[in-house]
């Protein structure tokens, strides 16, 4: 039996069988009960006793009782009634039969938990010993990946073990920054400074050895990760655990596939290539540069067909990516139309493609109504029901037609890291890893995974878990958890977490929210417009990582109210050709 479940029995019997001499003596049998339980086991933990010690623990339980009595009968009781200590010479004459009651009850209670304790030392045999962290073999965790999921299993796991330095971290991302992409839109539509949504892995994690490097491989039998040979990717690695110059691999005991998502072009060679991707904080920035590259272009340009193909700007996709991009996309663009006079506001044309009736399918479908609406009514066009077939210079191709636009965005489709495509190991139907409840890839012990490139159900539902960020974090909590109880042999706990909701931001401050209610059978609440913009830019600043991020965003929001986007090109696009 566990050892804090046999001191608090031990505590909480002895306790509540001694405490009718607290009953006899003060009264109020409820409450002279509940202290003598308290007591019981408060005793039971911080003066275990050591076999036969009888004598030993009458003495030290009557000891204790005085203290008790000065405590509980002097200051605590009189303060409950709204009343002064009792400490003048005649209250003090009035407690005597008090200190008698805890006296009898301190050596009673000390001499039944040392019954109790020898009673169960006959019966289960002797108590366990607390694990002694020093005593347990060293363990190497390897976390893959930087985002939310892989930055918070390094945090969770740093405080699962902070007594324990036994057990060493490390972690491998191609970036040096966690990004907070639900701000990502903001960056493309100049609301946000880049630099501002990103949180620098190497300040963040205090013990977690941070290496900056793509994962070329893993090697399952020798448990090795291969990193790319890059040399700029190779500077950070631990000397003890890797040399650069030659093998470029990492060993590991427990490792941990964080790695996220890319885009899915679904076979589509052009599209990929004339396209502009939107995962990372570069897809954003160049996106942003080329809106004013079309505008500046669009400004010499004499040609009106010419003209209008420039300020067509296509986004495929209609889930919270595409929409919130569309919307960032069309304020900045109509917003920058001040600064040049020479072209027709009726050439800028904002399309968003997607191949249901509806968008927004992951909230409902009367929100995703409202955000078509309110949409349509600020100048974005929508294409339902079509597909994009193709894309060539200067072309869109859809299933129901051509448009003829110089940009493209691509969110319609994402697929697992090709690392993990290319690994033996089990995988669903989109290429995810396939875990068990706890989190833990079935028959390859010690690997596990979270996030987009697995696929995780719910423990309670049997659903599958979206790939968002609140789920990431509470299953690296859970992850760090299960790693630690697999380490010290013990069982390990399901993941299960219900949403707290979803919220998107549609542009000029206008948003949908979608809450669960969980006091009301998990029911949602949905509302639209500005409150739930309102939210949306409360609850996201409070999740931004870092107080110095959260200043700077809240001074980019401030100013973005009172001035006009800035159209400043941070970089050449000519040499990202």
């Amino acid at each position: 039996m566990n050892r804090n479940i046999r001191r608090t029995i031990a505590g909480a019997t002895a306790g509540g069988l001694a405490s009718a001499a607290l009953v006899l003596t003060l009264g109020h049998a409820v409450l002279s009960i509940a202290f003598g339980v308290a007591v019981g086991i408060a005793y039971a933990f911080f003066f275990a006793p050591s076999r036969g010690a009888y004598v030993d623990n009458v003495m030290a339980g009557a000891a204790l009782g005085i203290p008790w009595w000065g405590l509980i009968n002097i200051i605590l009781v009189p303060l409950s009634a709204s009343h002064t200590p009792e400490w003048d010479a005649d209250q003090m004459r009035a407690q005597v039969p008090a200190l008698v009651g805890w006296v009898v009850y301190g050596s009673i209670m000390g001499l039944l938990v040392q019954v109790f304790t020898d009673l169960l030392h006959e019966a289960l045999g002797p108590e366990p010993p607390p694990i002694d962290p020093s005593t347990l073999p060293k363990k190497h965790i390897v976390i893959l990946g930087g985002g939310f999921a892989g930055m918070q299993t390094a945090l969770s796991l740093e405080e699962e073990f902070h007594t324990n330095p036994g057990v060493s971290f490390s972690l491998i991302s191609e970036t040096n920054a966690l990004l907070f992409t639900p701000m990502l839109a903001e960056v493309a539509g100049s609301n946000l400074e880049p630099s501002h949504i990103s949180t620098p892995l190497r300040s963040s994690l205090h013990r977690t050895q941070f290496t900056r490097a793509s994962v070329a491989n893993v090697d399952l039998d020798r448990r090795r990760v291969m990193l790319a040979t890059d040399p700029i990717d190779m500077t950070d690695l631990n000397s003890a655990q890797s040399d650069p110059g030659e093998t470029h691999e990492i060993p590991y005991d427990h490792l941990v596939f964080a790695l996220g998502s890319v885009s899915n072009y679904l076979g589509m060679a052009d599209l990929e290539k004339y396209s502009f991707n939107f995962k990372s904080l570069l897809d954003a920035i160049r996106i942003r540069n080329h809106v004013i590259e079309m505008f500046e272009k669009a400004d010499r340009e004499t040609d009106p067909a010419r003209r209008r193909a420039l300020l067509t700007f296509v986004i495929a996709g209609g889930g919270f990516a595409g929409v919130e991009l569309a919307g960032a996309m069309n304020d900045f663009a109509h917003g920058i139309l001040a600064d040049y006079p020479r072209l027709p506001p009726g050439d800028l044309k904002i399309i968003l493609v997607h191949a249901h009736d509806t968008i927004l399918p992951e909230l409902s479908e009367s929100l995703g109504r409202y955000a078509l609406q309110r949409m349509a009514e600020r100048g974005v066009i929508f294409r339902l029901k079509a597909r994009l077939v193709d894309a060539k210079p200067g072309k869109v191709i859809l299933s129901d037609g051509e448009l003829a636009a110089e940009t493209l965005v691509w969110t319609a489709g994402v697929a697992p890291s090709p690392v993990v495509k290319s690994l033996p190991l089990p995988k669903d139907k989109r290429g995810a890893l396939t875990v068990d409840a706890t989190l833990a890839i079935p028959g390859h012990a010690g690997l596990w995974a979270l996030g987009d490139c697995a696929a995780v159900f719910d423990a309670e539902s049997n659903k599958a878990v979206p790939p968002t960020a609140q789920f990431a974090l509470r299953e690296a909590a859970v992850l760090a958890r299960n790693i630690r109880s697999q380490i010290e042999g013990r069982p390990l706990k399901p993941f299960h977490f219900n949403s707290l909701g979803s919220l998107c931001v549609i542009g000029h401050q206008t948003a949908c929210a979608e809450l669960t209610v969980p006091f009301a059978r998990n029911r949602a609440m949905r509302f639209s417009g500005l409150l739930a913009w309102a939210m949306w830019r409360a609850i996201y600043l409070a999740k931004l990582p870092g107080m110095e991020q959260k200043i700077r965003v809240l001074i980019d929001w401030t100013v973005e109210l009172f001035f006009p986007p800035d159209i400043v090109q941070t970089i050449d696009l000519s040499t990202e050709q």
